[in-house]
């Protein structure tokens, strides 16, 4: 079964999200921050993680620049799930390493599909 850290500051969000993504038979654990997911990144070294972008302490674009210099974490694959629906926005957050990137809100059936994806694409260490 699959971990999935889920990093989100909104709390309805958060809550909402994980409980679909149990009911698909995943394993989630959660962040509120990008400060707090990346030291449960560190520790738990999860299959995939879903982030927001706008977020306190740590923004998802910080979190996923401090990924991509770290050799063992940069592999972990990153769907960004946020708001901020502006070309320019999907693009930094694309070009920085993101597997994909979804706008909220959207039909979690899209947020799925690209899990599904992401974890059949990806080749174990």
């Amino acid at each position: 079964m699959p971990t999935i850290l889920l990093v989100e500051d909104d709390k309805t969000i958060c809550e909402n999200t994980m409980e679909i993504l149990e009911m698909e038979g995943y394993t989630v654990v959660t962040a509120n921050n990008g400060k707090k997911g990346f030291q449960k990144i560190k520790h738990l070294r999860p299959d995939l993680i879903i982030c927001d972008i706008l977020m306190p302490e740590m923004c998802g674009l910080e979190l996923l620049a401090k990924l991509g210099s770290h050799p063992k974490l940069k592999t972990i694959p990153l769907i960004f799930y946020s708001a901020r629906s502006e070309k320019k926005d999907i693009k930094t957050g694309m070009d920085l390493g993101a597997y994909d990137y979804i706008v909220k809100p959207s039909d979690l059936k899209d947020l799925l599909a690209s899990i599904q994806k992401c974890l059949l694409e990806r080749k174990p260490y």
